[in-house]
């Protein structure tokens, strides 16, 4: 069974990708830049859907995972929580609000047309502190991991507050050296 690859609406409704020819090998009918851009444009907004729906629906199972797994615990009085289990409560749920935010960068981009770079910085920060937060014992003894983690939040840090600045149209002054 041969698929059709899909065809997707640009400029006006009608469709600017690949069309079947007579001896059913795929030709592209010939483009002007805008309507190129169109269809590229398009093409982004259907995936970035997709991939949207997807993600919600990962969320989703993954929040009543928790919710069960946790419930079924406590109820059995199983838990551990000193013992590296509220760790492992809190990496889960950290991995879930990153989730979120990779989800709200999507639909941010689906709303607004740009990658909103504050959204982006703000995952990668709450990414940082889950991996410092979950750290296991004894990791406080490589200095190179924890001088890294440092270089990565003092980086991200100044790349949101650069960013914010910027935005809010507070010129980002160097202090000049004295002669």
């Amino acid at each position: 069974m041969f698929l059709m690859p899909p065809v997707i609406p640009c400029m006006g409704g009608t469709s600017y990708g690949f069309a079947l020819s007579g001896s059913a090998l795929p030709t592209m009918q010939f483009l002007s830049d805008k309507q190129f851009l169109a269809c590229i444009h398009s093409y982004e907004r259907q995936l970035a859907k997709l991939l949207a729906l997807l993600l919600a629906i990962v969320i989703g199972f993954a929040v009543i995972e928790l919710v069960v797994e946790s419930s079924i615990k406590i109820a059995g009085f199983q838990t551990d929580w000193f013992d590296g289990g509220l760790i492992k409560l809190l990496d889960r749920l950290l991995l879930i609000f990153i989730a979120l935010e990779v989800l709200q960068n999507v639909t941010a981009y689906l709303r607004d047309q740009v990658v909103q770079i504050e959204l982006v910085l703000l995952t990668a920060m709450t990414a940082v502190a889950r991996k410092v937060i979950v750290l296991p014992p004894g990791t406080e003894s490589k200095p190179q991991l924890m001088a890294g983690f440092g270089v990565i939040v003092v980086g991200l840090a100044a790349a949101y507050w650069l960013v914010r600045r910027a935005r809010h149209g507070q010129p980002i002054t160097v202090a000049q050296p004295e002669s």
